[in-house]
């Protein structure tokens, strides 16, 4: 792409954000972190109290970029096929032969909304797990190829809540982040009251398509990050695990860390936050903005911390502080 082609892609990107921003009121910082999932790459996990937007906020992201959208309801009875597909026997009423035809479900669109994904137990949710990670579906021993792009958005109620089910380590690490949407401050909500019970009702144009999302995903790659801050990165996440780590919180709370795909995310996940804002160069506060995000799913703290109502956000803000650049 020609410098003029990389401007008046990046130029899309303000008018992306003000295009959601005509039916989500504030939620900037969980509005900016799903777009750096997205430029990034990856999916991302949204929780929160019921009545939050959640669902909105994705169904207005398929509306603004024109991406395929399918959204599936996670229930207690649905099952693999019902996400994945199934193979349906077909007669060619000519000649009389049969044959088996996989008929795609619902994962098959590049946008795709999970919805209140732990309420389904963990057999079902555990059909994402190869959706999530390589791009494709196998079934009967056929890999069956998703669209790229392809971005996965599950919404989750916070797990205190009754009829959820906690989902496995091995399906949140395939969530680059982990995003919480907390509840709106007073003039926001105002805001909200005021445009939803009303006549009028926002209309949100495409700004971005398929190609552009994916051309975008390639130039987060060419985002520089210097070697000290790459070394930080590498520091922060070994210092999440307690055998190795240096940080007390962690040799006192801490039962597992993040792996190196944690140390991937940031990487990522800070390039992308950089070139949201327009920068070619990632910077000591994109790694600090994300490392929440990135690793409060994959740190487990013991029974101790639960005992002392310490969480993993604890835990990062205190490695943050610990470990210097």
């Amino acid at each position: 792409m020609t410098e003029q082609d990389v401007n008046a892609l990046l130029a899309k990107l303000p008018v992306l954000k003000a295009e959601i921003g005509k039916v989500i009121v504030g939620q900037s910082a969980v509005l900016d972190e799903v777009l750096v999932a997205l430029l990034a790459g990856g999916h991302a996990l949204l929780e929160g109290v019921p009545g939050l937007a959640k669902t909105l906020l994705v169904r207005t992201l398929a509306q603004a970029t024109d991406l395929p959208f399918r959204r599936i309801q996670f229930t207690p009875d649905l099952m693999p096929t019902d996400i994945l597909g199934t193979e349906v026997l077909e007669e060619d009423h000519g000649t009389g032969h049969r044959s088996f035809k996989f008929n795609p479900g619902p994962i098959f669109a590049s946008l795709v909304l999970a919805d209140e994904i732990n309420r389904t137990p963990p057999k079902t949710q555990a059909a994402l797990l190869e959706a999530m990670q390589e791009g494709h579906v196998t079934y009967a021993g056929q890999e069956h190829a998703l669209p790229q792009p392809f971005f996965l958005l599950a919404t989750q109620n916070p797990i205190e809540q009754s009829g959820t089910y906690p989902l496995p380590e091995a399906q949140l690490d395939r969530f680059l982040l982990y995003v919480r949407i907390g509840y709106p401050s007073e003039q926001e909500e105002m805001a909200v009251l005021r445009g939803t019970t009303g006549t009028d009702r926002a209309q949100v144009r495409p700004v971005l398509g398929g190609a552009d999302i994916r051309q975008l995903q390639q130039l987060v790659r060419q985002v520089g990050l210097s070697p000290e801050l790459l070394g930080f990165v590498n520091r922060l996440v070994r210092a999440t695990r307690p055998g190795t780590s240096a940080v007390k919180f962690i040799q006192e709370y801490g039962r597992w860390g993040a792996g190196p795909r944690a140390g991937q995310a940031l990487v990522l996940c800070a390039k992308a936050r950089a070139l949201l804002q327009g920068r070619f160069a990632a910077t000591l506060e994109d790694i600090r903005a994300l490392a929440p995000p990135v690793l409060r799913h994959r740190i487990l703290l013991n029974f101790n911390a639960e005992a002392e109502n310490l969480t993993p956000d604890d835990a990062v803000a205190a490695l943050l502080q610990a470990v210097q650049v």
